[in-house]
């Protein structure tokens, strides 16, 4: 009898060691997992996790809970359990923490929005195009399904050689609704002026497609083995493309906007407040450029993960002293004037790469000099936080940057 008791137990002693085992790494996972929301990556290696964790947070804060559940199942209410929960409660405050800034920064983007556009900014939108703009800023559940596409074909063409500058092949994508010309998106993939393709970003570049634009997406020569002005040059060369192959890439030109992110966004905006300019642009959108390069070079971030003054030596040759001339020419706050097209710039809070003081300079730099800008800060984010399209971040990014662009492209902003 005292055998049968103890085989009877048996089952029940292996369930609850295995629950409290995987109670036990469910409840560090998930607090290691949420402590990258507030802990900045101090190298490369780490970075993916510190731009990942906030946009991801909706399914830390699920992990969370899940792992407390499984606390209690394996221990009850028990020492152990104590100690454990005590783990989930950490992890869930931290990753409730970008879902708790979310109303506030909500409230300021479209304050912003709104003083800066006007409060009827899209009053002169074709109502088709508004109805496909996403209806709120931001859904929990897409943070977990994923954002859908709107719905409606779209044509897709790859590597369409424009320029071979020193026999190198530069290649351009075209995302377009299936016929005639529409306002035109022109984006350019960030990597450090090293790295990158113009396959980047693809779902966001469907996205816009299939809200009505077409988008080219465009490549550049890179650094180190290309220097600046190289990378300038082959946006230029790619614009001239454009505007001799508008008709058949499906481009309205008296209709177009430049894109860019963090290295993309740097040239975006140099090619668009350069003069004279090869086709008109109506608007700008930065997100996370850099601005001002002496600047970021003589105050990089802390922690720095990617090492920028190594990053800005192999795009420019040297260091500011060695070359101040290049650095001059290659920040855009030095190309700011009147007249400039209406900028729109996302800069995440706790950017480490690009920080995000630099942008607002740049902002301050364009309304000082009487020219239209929006500037949107996401306070959780770090750099490339939209690499995530269904992240925390990059929803309300979209969200405001689709309005923007339906103002400036469809509306009567030019």
């Amino acid at each position: 009898m005292r055998f049968a008791r103890r085989a009877s137990n048996q089952p029940r002693s292996l369930f609850a060691s295995g629950a409290g085992v995987l109670a036990m790494v469910l409840a560090g996972v998930s607090l290691f997992l949420s402590l990258w929301i507030v802990l900045p990556a101090p190298n490369r290696f780490w970075l993916p996790l510190g731009v990942g964790a906030p946009e991801v947070s909706p399914w830390l804060a699920a992990l969370s809970a899940i792992a407390g559940a499984v606390v209690l199942l394996a221990y009850g209410w028990g020492k152990p359990a104590a100690i454990a929960l005590g783990i989930c409660a950490i992890a869930l405050l931290l990753s409730l923490l970008p879902l708790l800034q979310v109303p506030g920064t909500r409230a300021r983007m479209a304050a912003e929005m709104q003083t800066e556009l006007g409060a009827d900014y899209l009053a002169q939108v074709p109502e088709p195009v508004r109805d496909r703009l996403r209806p709120q800023p931001f859904r929990l559940w897409d943070g977990f399904g994923g954002i859908a596409l709107p719905p409606g074909e779209i044509d897709v063409d790859r590597g369409l050689e424009f320029a071979k500058p020193d026999g190198v092949p530069l290649r351009l994508n075209v995302y377009r609704p299936a016929a005639g010309l529409h306002p035109t998106l022109v984006v350019i993939y960030g990597g450090a002026w090293q790295g990158g393709s113009p396959d980047s970003h693809e779902t966001f570049s469907r996205y816009l497609a299939a809200q009505g634009y077409t988008v080219v997406a465009i490549d550049y020569r890179h650094a180190p083995q290309y220097p600046f002005p190289a990378q300038i040059e082959d946006v230029r060369t790619a614009l001239t493309y454009l505007k001799t192959h508008a008709a058949d890439l499906g481009a309205d030109l008296s209709r177009l906007a430049l894109m860019g992110r963090s290295a993309g966004a740097h040239l975006a905006a140099i090619a668009a407040y350069q003069s004279p300019q090869i086709v008109p642009i109506r608007a700008v959108v930065d997100y996370y450029g850099p601005v001002d390069l002496a600047a970021g070079y003589k105050n990089p971030p802390v922690p720095d993960p990617i090492d920028s003054r190594a990053v800005l030596r192999a795009f420019l040759g040297g260091t500011p002293d060695q070359v101040p001339n290049l650095y001059h020419q290659a920040s855009p706050i030095h190309y700011v004037r009147p007249g400039l097209p209406p900028t729109l710039l996302v800069y995440g809070g706790r950017d480490h790469i690009v920080q995000a003081k630099y942008g607002r300079q740049l902002y301050n730099q364009l309304q000082a000099t009487g020219n239209r800008a929006v500037w949107l800060e996401v306070p959780w984010s770090e750099h490339a936080f939209d690499i995530l399209f269904s992240g925390v971040g990059n929803q309300l990014a979209l969200y405001y940057t689709e309005r923007f662009l339906a103002w400036a492209l469809y509306g009567s902003a030019g």
